[in-house]
C-alpha cells in the first residue's frame, strides 16, 4: 500500500470512529468540523437554557423520598408543590390498589383519607402546573415500617366511652419495650379535674396510668398517643398517632365485707342499696383489696378446669355455661356475678364460692328484679368493688385493672420519667 492509499484509509476509519461518537452523545446535535466552527449548532449551555423555557416551575415534594424504608404509617405519603398547585395526585399499592386521597383546598397539598398499611409498598404520581399552565411531574415509591420493626399499645378504655372512677389508662404494648422513658414521654394523660396523672411500668410490655385518688366523677380524661418514631427497642419504632378521651360517670364503690356477708353500694359517697352475698368459701376465699370492673357479661360460661380447680379426671370442679350478669375483678378470674343454682338462704349466711362474690339471681338472667341484675344494671366498666375481711391476701396490682392496690409512692416509683 502507497502512503497516499493508507492515508485515505486512515481518514476513512477517523470519519466513521467520529460518526460513532457523535450517535452515542446525550445532546449532539451539531457535526462541527474540524476547523473548529462552532457556530453550526447550539452549545449545550444554549440548549439547557431552551429546555428552561419550557420547563415548568413548580416544585413537587413527595415525603417520603422515593426508595425509603421503614416509612410511617400516619404521615407518610404528603404531598406539597411550591410555586404552583396540584392537578392530580395518584396513590397505588404495588398491586395496583388506589389508595384514596384528597387535594386541599388551595391545591397546595395532598394526603391520603386514611392510615396506610404496615409493611406495605406504596406508589405515588404527582402533576403540578404553574401560572403559566406548564405540567410537573414527580414519582416516589416507600415501604411503610413492618410489624417486626415496629410496635403498637392496645389501650383501654375506648374513645369515646364513659366509665367509673377505677378506671386506669392500661397499655399493652405488642413488643417488648426496653426504651420505656422515650415511650413514656410519648404519651400524655390529662383530667379536666386538674388531678396529677402519673404512668407506672408493670413490666416491659404494660403501663398503666391514673391519679393518686379515683378520678373525679364527670371529669372528662385525655390519652394522646404520640408514638410514631419514637424508638421503643433496638430496632422498633412506633406507629401510632392517636388521641382518645372518655369521661367519668357517677362515683360509685361497692364494699363487699366476707365477713359480715353484705355488700353495699355507694354513689357519692352515700349507700344506696345493701345486698346479701356469698364469697368464696374457707378453703377458696376471695382476694381482698380494690378491684375494677373490667368486663360486663349477661351471660357466660365458668369451667373450673379454666382457673385450676379440677376433679381426678382432669375436668372442672365446676362447668356453668350460663352464669347470670358477670362482671370480672381479675384477669385470673375472679368475678362478681349472679347465682341461681345456689339456695337462697345462703346469700347474706354463708360463703360457698370458689372465689368469686356471688349474688341471688334467675336462670336466664331476665329477671330484673333479682339482687344479680339490679347490681348488674347499675354498674359499669371502671367501677370500684372493695372487698374486706375475706382473710385472703390483696390481689396483685397487675392482676387486672387494680393498680389501686398500691400507694401513691409506689406507684409513681414504678414510673420511667
Amino acid at each position: 500500500m502507497t502512503d497516499g492509499k493508507r492515508r485515505r484509509g486512515l481518514a476513512a476509519a477517523s470519519a466513521l470512529l467520529g460518526g460513532v461518537l457523535v450517535l452515542s452523545a446525550c445532546s449532539g446535535g451539531g457535526d462541527d468540523s474540524a476547523s473548529g466552527d462552532s457556530g453550526k449548532g447550539d452549545s449545550q449551555a444554549q440548549v439547557d437554557e431552551a429546555a428552561a423555557k419550557k420547563s415548568s416551575e413548580a416544585q413537587i415534594k413527595i415525603t417520603p423520598k422515593d426508595g425509603s424504608n421503614n416509612a410511617s404509617i400516619n404521615n407518610s405519603a404528603a404531598v406539597t408543590v411550591a410555586k404552583g398547585t396540584l392537578t392530580e395526585v395518584k396513590m397505588t399499592t404495588a398491586d395496583g390498589t388506589a389508595v384514596a386521597g384528597e387535594i386541599s383546598a388551595d391545591k397546595k397539598s395532598w394526603k391520603p383519607s386514611t392510615q396506610l398499611e404496615r409493611a406495605t409498598t406504596y406508589k405515588l404520581s404527582a402533576t403540578a402546573e404553574d401560572s403559566a399552565g406548564l405540567a410537573a411531574h414527580e414519582n416516589a415509591s416507600f415501604t411503610t415500617v413492618a410489624p417486626d420493626n415496629s410496635f403498637i399499645g392496645t389501650f383501654t378504655p375506648d374513645d369515646g366511652t364513659t366509665v367509673g372512677v377505677g378506671m386506669p389508662v392500661s397499655i399493652n404494648f405488642d413488643k417488648a419495650i426496653t426504651n420505656k422513658a422515650a415511650v413514656q414521654k410519648g404519651i400524655t394523660v390529662s383530667t379536666t379535674s386538674g388531678q396529677e396523672v402519673v404512668c407506672h411500668w408493670f413490666n416491659a410490655n404494660r403501663m398503666d396510668c391514673r391519679p393518686d385518688e379515683y378520678w373525679q366523677e364527670g371529669s372528662t380524661v385525655t390519652l394522646k398517643l404520640a408514638l410514631d418514631g419514637v424508638e421503643g427497642a433496638e430496632g422498633v419504632v412506633g406507629v401510632q398517632q392517636k388521641t382518645v378521651t372518655f369521661k367519668i360517670g357517677r362515683n360509685q364503690v361497692t364494699y363487699v365485707d366476707a365477713k359480715t356477708k353484705q355488700m353495699k353500694v355507694t354513689q357519692d359517697g352515700k349507700t344506696v342499696r345493701t345486698i346479701p352475698i356469698s364469697a368464696g368459701a374457707p378453703e377458696n376465699k376471695t382476694y381482698e383489696g380494690q378491684m375494677v370492673i373490667s368486663e360486663k357479661f349477661k351471660e357466660t360460661r365458668m369451667n373450673g378446669a379454666t382457673v385450676g380447680f379440677t376433679d381426678d379426671d382432669g375436668k372442672g370442679e365446676y362447668d356453668i355455661k350460663d352464669v347470670p350478669h358477670a362482671m370480672r375483678l381479675s384477669t385470673s378470674g375472679t368475678f362478681i356475678h349472679g347465682n341461681y343454682w345456689g339456695a337462697k338462704s345462703i346469700f347474706g349466711s354463708v360463703n360457698t364460692s370458689h372465689g368469686c362474690v356471688g349474688l341471688s339471681d334467675a336462670k336466664g338472667a331476665n329477671d330484673p328484679s333479682t339482687p344479680g341484675a339490679w347490681f348488674y344494671d347499675n354498674s359499669i366498666i371502671g367501677d370500684v368493688v372493695v372487698v374486706q375481711n375475706t382473710g385472703d391476701k390483696t390481689i396483685a396490682p397487675d392482676n387486672g385493672l387494680n393498680g389501686w392496690n398500691m400507694s401513691w409512692e409506689q406507684w409513681k416509683a414504678g414510673s420511667a420519667v
